[in-house]
């Protein structure tokens, strides 16, 4: 009996917490439309301002933030089976700082740095051999 009594505050407390997410179906070029003609879908949690991006078959395409409506913060993108595709930052709605772009197999494809927007510098590419 006592052990019932030590989790039921717990239980309550997370009873009583709701998850506000909306999931918003999205063409080739991420504009919104209806879920059944969806490429891509993105779940906006309320409050939150970390977005993710779905492929269509449930796979996570890329995740970013906004703040105030610009990109902001880490940015990561997926190849559709799943692995890391590209990683970076933006800064004031800009890609900043270095970036980076992997094979499926994860090894780095390409790396470069960019400065508000821009490439900028050497940007290697990696081949194979």
């Amino acid at each position: 009996m006592k052990t019932y009594l030590y989790f039921f505050p717990f239980l309550l407390f997370f009873s009583s917490i709701t998850i506000h997410a909306q999931k918003i179906g999205l063409d080739q070029e991420l504009n919104e439309i209806a879920m059944e003609k969806a490429v891509f879908y993105k779940v906006v949690l309320k409050n939150d301002p970390a977005v993710s991006y779905f492929y269509k078959s449930g796979n996570i395409f890329r995740k970013l933030t906004y703040i105030e409506g610009e990109i902001e913060g880490k940015f990561s993108e997926f190849y559709k089976t799943g692995e890391l595709k590209t990683t970076g930052r933006y800064k004031n709605n800009l890609q900043e700082g270095v970036w980076k772009t992997y094979t499926k197999k994860g090894t780095i494809k390409e790396k470069g740095k960019y400065t508000k927007g821009k490439k900028v510098g050497v940007w290697k590419t990696f081949y194979k051999n």
